[in-house]
């Protein structure tokens, strides 16, 4: 039979801290005056307000003042958190908990899932990650992995945000970051997307990677990148770069809209001036608009035309 630890003097010296119970179970608990830590040892619960830990073996730290501090599990735990009809689970190698600010750090081969009645939303992976159960922010290092709904991610770093649902409001993807979603793949130093509106925005050397109705491939390099979920619209600044089938662009800034029809990407703005080159010819101008499909070009405000008796090449604008 589990025991409950009852050590009056620990319990009612952390009342000022803790808003409701702290419960701890387990089959055997010892106490060390000398460690100042509670030893749990198999079938492990502790229960906090709405948060959950399960684990074979866990110690709590004691304060000098007799608050209990911080619980570490042991031996791959498990920890859950259930808000309305959405549930955060996290697992680990080891687990820690501060029961005095409520935050949860994850170490070693750590996962995260977040489940909206019984369908996963988000998964997390990664080598580290601490959730605030006040604030509800999360902060994932090492080699972070994130499966949203369409969408994957890879990057050093990742913030997600949630609100007091558990839903979730903003993540950051920092470092070598990475979005794949269907067939279009984004690359850049950090991500920031919206769940709620579904706009990306990437800055830092960034490159998004989109393929047109009949499966050829467009890219677009820039300093600075948006992109619209909803819309399926790109808006690129910053030394934009732009390559398709025999097309190559470039121009401080493009956007970028898709067909009406298929909804793939086909027509791009430059806006500044802007350089098309297609096959033997230069096109210079303060605006050009291209399309995909098909494959044309409409140049407007000082319009310059170089002709090329050699193979394309780049010119200084």
């Amino acid at each position: 039979m589990k025991k409950i630890l009852i050590v009056s003097f620990l319990i009612l010296s952390s009342f000022a801290v803790f808003a409701s119970d702290l419960v701890i179970e387990s089959k055997t608990q010892t106490f060390s005056d000398k460690e100042k830590k509670i030893k749990l040892d198999g079938g492990v619960t502790v229960k906090l307000d709405n948060l959950t830990v399960q684990s074979p073996r866990a110690d709590v730290s004691i304060r000098r003042n007799n608050r209990l501090d911080t619980a570490t599990f042991y031996d791959k735990p498990y920890a859950f958190e259930i808000n309305a009809n959405k549930k955060r689970e996290v697992k680990a190698n080891i687990l820690q908990v501060s029961l005095i600010n409520k935050i949860v750090r994850a170490e070693g081969d750590s996962q995260s899932i977040i489940t909206e009645g019984s369908t996963p939303i988000v998964v997390i992976n990664a080598d580290e990650q601490e959730y605030d159960t006040k604030s509800s922010i999360m902060v994932a290092t090492g080699a972070v992995s994130i499966k949203y709904k369409d969408i994957e991610s890879f990057s050093d770093k990742a913030v997600i945000i949630a609100d007091e649902k558990g839903g979730l409001r903003k993540i950051d993807l920092i470092g070598n970051a990475r979005v794949k979603q269907e067939n279009n793949n984004s690359e850049g130093h950090h991500f920031v997307y919206n769940p709620i509106t579904e706009e990306m925005s990437v800055s830092g050397n960034t490159k998004t990677t989109a393929f047109t109705e009949d499966g050829k491939k467009l890219v677009i390099h820039s300093d600075y990148q948006q992109y619209n979920k909803k819309q399926n619209s790109y808006i690129g600044t910053g030394h934009v770069k732009i390559w398709f089938d025999e097309y190559f662009a470039q121009g401080p800034k493009v956007s970028v809209f898709p067909d009406k029809e298929t909804g793939k990407p086909n027509e791009v703005y430059f806006v500044g001036r802007s350089k098309i080159i297609q096959t033997d010819k230069d096109i210079i101008a303060d605006k050009i608009k291209m399309t995909m499909d098909p494959k044309d070009f409409v140049a407007e405000g000082n319009v310059r035309t170089i002709i090329h008796n050699i193979d394309t090449k780049e010119e200084d604008l």
